[in-house]
């Protein structure tokens, strides 16, 4: 019986840690609404259906890079029978920004920065420089 303090004290800390992420939320007034996204005004369909673009644009956009720089095929037909130029800077980024679009949406999931931009450029900070 002398232990029943002990016992007492260790559930009491058992249930602080198991519950923590569940008050610490609740304290800190997190939400878990997505970023409101500045989407493109004078477009109403992308290449795909949205619930596809939200979890699987990267493969689509690996697929382009693959098919344009591999096999030299440079158009694509989406799910409607339109037909896209495979260019995240000519089809992409007429409709979508860096800052106001890819950018808010991978720091809300928390998915690290696009390597897009490793080799691309972004439109809106790219100068065009024509002879």
């Amino acid at each position: 019986m002398r232990d029943r303090v002990w016992i007492v004290a260790g559930l009491l800390l058992f249930l602080a840690v198991i519950t923590y992420p569940f008050w610490h939320g609740v304290e800190a007034r997190a939400t878990s609404q997505p970023p409101v996204l500045v989407l493109p005004a004078h477009e109403k369909e992308c290449v795909a259906p949205i619930s596809y673009m939200r979890t699987s644009h990267m493969k689509l956009l690996l697929d382009w890079r693959n098919s344009v720089v591999r096999n030299d095929q440079r158009k694509y037909v989406s799910y409607d029978g339109k037909v896209y130029d495979m260019s995240l800077t000519g089809t992409c980024m007429k409709c979508h920004e860096k800052k106001g679009f890819c950018d808010r949406c991978h720091e809300y999931a928390g998915v690290g920065t696009p390597y897009c931009w490793n080799c691309h450029v972004d439109p809106a900070l790219a100068e065009v420089k024509r002879p």
